[in-house]
C-alpha cells in the first residue's frame, strides 16, 4: 500500500510540474506568440525583440531547442490585431506577449484562458487590461510606462525651452485605445501650466500632412506627440513638417532619433522588453500571470538634439542640458 502511494504521489507531482520544468525535457518546446501593430521592417521592433530573446537566453529559454517564438505583425493597421490574435490562439501558443495596449486588448478580447504579457507605455487599469497594478487579476500582467502621467513633465521641459510658450498641439491616434487618458492627462496638465492645448487627430498615414496644415493655421508654437506605433511610422514626414512648420516637439521613445527628433522623454522600451521576458520566463515555469504584478518603468531617458535645436533657432537652457542623459550635437 505504501508503495501505491508512492508512486501516486509521484504521478500527481509529475503533472502539477510547472510547465517551464516540463517544457525542457526532451522534445518539448513551448510557443510564445508575439503580437504587434508595428511593421516587420521597423527597426526599434527588431532591436526591442533582440532585448527580449537575449533575456530569455539569459533566463534559459533556447530558440528551437525548448523555446519558438510566433510573431504577428500588424504593420501599422489596428483593425488587423483582433484577427492576428485569433491566428495565436488558434495555433496555439502557452504564452502571449503583446507590444503596446491596442495588441493587449486584441489578445486579452481573444482569450480568457492563455496567459498575457503586456508591453505599454499607458496604463493598463484605464483601458481595463487588469483589474489593479498589485494583483491584476484573470490571465493578463505586463509592464507598463505610465506615459499618460508624464505628458506634464513633458510640457514643463517644452516650457523650459520656449518660455514664452502658449500653445501646444498634442497629436494623436485616436484610434488607438491609449489617446483618451493621454488626451485626459495632458488637458489636465496644461491648465496648471496656464497652456492652451489643440488637438490633432492623425487615423492614417495619408492625414499627416492635413493635420500640419491645420496647426499652422492655429499658430502653434510646439508640439507634444502621443506614443502611437501609426504616428512612429510616419516620423521622418512629421520631422519634415515640424522643421518646416518651426515647431520644437517632444516624444515618448528613442525611435523618434533616427529622424532627427528634438527631444525625447520616457520609458526605455529596451529594459520594458526584458521585463516583460522576465515575467514570461516565471508564468513559463508555472506562475499565474493574475497573481503577478504589473511592473513599472524603472529608466527614463531625456535625449535632446542640437542639431535640431539648431535648425529651429533654439537654444537649449544649460540647467536641462545638464539634466539630459544622452545630448546629440
Amino acid at each position: 500500500m505504501d508503495r501505491r502511494r508512492f508512486l501516486l504521489t509521484s504521478l500527481v507531482g509529475a503533472l502539477a510540474a510547472p510547465l517551464g520544468a516540463g517544457a525542457q525535457q526532451a522534445g518539448r518546446i513551448v510557443r510564445v506568440g508575439f503580437l504587434t501593430v508595428n511593421g516587420r521592417a521597423s527597426a526599434t521592433t527588431k532591436q526591442n525583440l533582440d532585448a527580449f530573446r537575449q533575456r530569455l537566453r539569459e533566463l534559459g529559454w533556447t530558440e528551437g531547442v525548448n523555446i519558438a517564438i510566433e510573431s504577428r505583425y500588424a504593420e501599422w493597421r489596428y483593425d488587423r490585431l483582433a484577427g492576428l490574435a485569433a491566428e495565436l490562439v488558434k495555433l496555439p501558443v502557452d504564452v502571449i506577449f503583446a507590444n503596446a495596449a491596442p495588441a493587449a486588448v486584441a489578445a486579452k478580447r481573444a482569450t480568457p484562458v492563455i496567459p498575457i504579457v503586456f508591453e505599454t507605455l499607458g496604463e493598463p487599469i484605464a483601458v481595463g487590461l487588469v483589474e489593479s497594478l498589485a494583483r491584476p487579476g484573470g490571465n493578463v500582467t505586463g509592464v507598463s510606462g505610465l506615459n499618460p502621467e508624464l505628458s506634464g513633465k513633458r510640457l514643463e521641459i517644452l516650457k523650459e525651452v520656449v518660455p514664452r510658450l502658449q500653445q501646444v498641439v498634442l497629436l494623436l491616434n485616436p484610434s488607438n485605445v491609449m489617446a483618451a487618458p493621454t488626451l485626459r492627462e495632458t488637458e489636465k496638465a496644461a491648465v496648471l501650466l496656464n497652456l492652451k492645448l489643440h488637438v490633432a487627430e492623425v487615423r492614417e498615414p495619408t492625414e499627416v500632412d492635413h493635420a500640419f496644415a491645420a496647426i499652422g493655421a492655429d499658430r502653434a508654437t510646439a508640439m507634444i506627440v502621443m506614443p502611437d506605433p501609426m504616428l512612429l511610422s510616419q516620423a521622418r514626414r512629421i520631422q519634415e513638417l515640424l522643421l518646416k512648420y518651426r515647431l520644437p516637439s517632444i516624444h515618448n521613445e528613442t525611435g523618434w532619433l533616427q529622424a532627427g527628433a528634438f527631444m525625447i522623454f520616457g520609458a526605455s522600451l529596451r529594459d520594458h522588453f526584458r521585463q516583460a521576458a522576465s515575467l514570461v520566463d516565471k508564468i513559463l515555469r508555472g506562475a499565474r500571470p493574475g497573481e503577478l504584478p504589473v511592473q513599472q518603468s524603472t529608466t527614463f531617458e531625456l535625449v535632446i538634439n542640437l542639431k535640431t535645436a539648431k535648425a529651429l533657432g533654439l537654444t537649449i537652457p544649460p540647467s536641462l542640458l545638464a539634466r539630459a542623459g544622452r545630448v546629440i550635437e
